[in-house]
């Protein structure tokens, strides 16, 4: 989600974010992992919103996170925000809530026991 969120504000800098639009808007699937671990302005909350709405209903589009829609508003500072950008996500989704030991954690402790 970082990089996504550079892109957006790089194009928007540049005036070119029409044309990253356009282009967010032909991938088959967009994949935006680890949502939650950076923190965004109202400024980037509001430019995520809008990419993602761009494929709402029309294209696949998965997103991981180890936060409960209920602590959204811990990164993206506007409640209202949250609301409509969850709506938007959820609406005919499949939600796939995963539980248990990190699987990097698991490898570690393996390796760990082999030696």
């Amino acid at each position: 989600m970082p990089v996504l969120l550079t892109q957006i504000r790089e194009a928007k800098s540049a005036k070119t974010l029409r044309t990253l639009q356009l282009r967010f808007e032909k991938y088959d699937l967009v994949i935006c992992d680890e949502f939650g671990y950076v923190s965004c302005d109202k400024e980037g909350g509001e430019l995520l919103f809008n990419h993602l709405s761009l494929r709402a209903g029309k294209k696949a589009t998965i997103i991981t996170t180890n936060l409960a829609f209920n602590r959204w508003n811990e990164i993206i500072k506007d409640k209202v925000l949250v609301a409509a950008m969850v709506d938007r996500l959820t609406h005919k989704a499949y939600l796939v809530n995963m539980t248990g030991l990190s699987y990097r954690l698991k490898e570690t402790q393996k390796m760990r026991q082999d030696k």
